[in-house]
């Protein structure tokens, strides 16, 4: 009975023993690098939502007055076109929305009367020939005492008397668009052209082909836009903050989201009639063909020089109460970087970026949201 006892210890003993000499079993820990926040895009992708990258700009949207104001032009750079003496339009050369230069012809009407006023300066310009010629004859003889002293005033007078109505027949010939040194007998013509008095788009034609163009009534209507400036409405409270000089931003009211930009150069010196306001004068920077003269603006005038990095709203996306913007890293790949926000005005916001970025650097501003789908499609799917 002992040695049995004896041979179940030394089992359990060697059991134990053999227990302590194996190695607990390793556990391998798996170390996962955080995943890279770019998406890559194919050009099919780029394509079918309109992405759209610039670079990030400088704006000052806290410290900025704002005012309203209007599109305007100058009056020397708008015209209606009329003509003295009326007559049946036989050509219209041009159309309404084209561009034509100073002097090119609008349209050609027919009248008699430019016939006649034609014929009267050709006969009185052979008659100022002969009378010319007669006077000197005269006032040579007048020296001599060879012919009397009336005949030689008559002369006188006949001569002078049609050096006028040379002058007279010629500004009439300027009516029609004739110039009188070049008429000849060979070139009268019964049509006569009416010409753009200043470069500019044409507005409006109100004459067709048959029609009598009235004298006195407007025919054309010219605007020159590219003298496009704006007039801003400043309010008594804020005159002394605007001067010559101090850059403007602004939109247009039924398109807030393309900013243009003019700089001040003249402020009216008296009130506008029927309010307490004077009108500040802009000049637009760079004019483009969707400005048009009394369009509405809203404009923000820069009254220091504080000015931060911006971007338009449209390229800030946010993810819960982070924002974050993508920059191309290569192309068609597109990076996320945190962003801090600022004041948001006129479609545009501050920002401060987490991490440095260059002034070079693409940033998408349309397209942001589609970036930020991609990214956070797969969050919640995992374990």
């Amino acid at each position: 009975m002992l040695k049995h006892i004896k041979s179940i210890t030394v089992f359990f003993l060697a059991l134990s023993i053999s227990s302590c000499n194996q190695k607990a079993p390793v556990v391998k820990e798996e170390h996962h690098e955080a995943a890279t926040a770019e998406v890559k895009l194919t050009s099919e992708q780029i394509k079918a939502i309109n992405l759209k990258t610039d670079t990030i700009s400088f704006r000052n949207l806290k410290s900025s007055l704002k005012v309203n104001g209007k599109l305007m032009l100058p009056p020397q750079n708008q015209a209606q076109v009329s003509v003295l003496i009326g007559g049946i339009v036989k050509e219209i050369p041009i159309t309404e929305g084209v561009f034509v230069t100073k002097g090119q012809t609008l349209a050609s009407l027919e009248n008699i009367e430019c016939l006649q006023a034609q014929q009267d300066f050709l006969e009185n310009k052979s008659s100022l020939k002969f009378l010319e010629a007669e006077y000197n004859r005269q006032k040579e003889l007048q020296k001599e005492n060879i012919n009397s002293t009336k005949t030689f005033q008559q002369t006188e007078a006949d001569y002078n008397n049609t050096v006028t109505k040379n002058k007279v027949l010629s500004e009439k010939l300027k009516l029609f668009g004739i110039s009188a040194q070049n008429l000849t007998a060979e070139k009268v013509n019964s049509s006569f052209a009416i010409t753009a008095p200043i470069s500019g788009y044409i507005k409006r034609i109100d004459i067709f082909i048959g029609k009598f163009a009235e004298p006195n009534k407007m025919l054309f209507e010219i605007v020159d836009n590219r003298f496009l400036h704006i007039d801003l409405t400043v309010y008594e409270q804020d005159v002394s903050k605007i001067k010559t000089g101090q850059q403007v931003t602004f939109t247009i009211i039924n398109d807030p989201h393309h900013a243009h930009t003019a700089t001040i150069f003249a402020v009216n010196k008296a009130f506008e009639d029927n309010q307490q306001a004077v009108i500040a004068h802009a000049k637009i920077n760079e004019t483009s063909d969707e400005l048009l003269p009394g369009m509405f603006i809203e404009a923000r005038v820069q009254v220091d020089n504080y000015k931060a990095m911006s971007l338009p709203s449209d390229a800030i996306v946010s993810n819960g109460s982070d924002h974050y913007i993508y920059v191309e890293k290569e192309p068609n790949i597109f990076e996320q970087i945190e962003v801090k926000t600022g004041t948001t005005d006129m479609g545009f916001t501050e920002i401060t970026p987490l991490q440095t970025i260059s002034p070079e650097t693409k940033v998408v501003t349309n397209g942001a949201y589609y970036l930020l789908s991609q990214l956070t499609k797969g969050e919640g799917e995992h374990d």
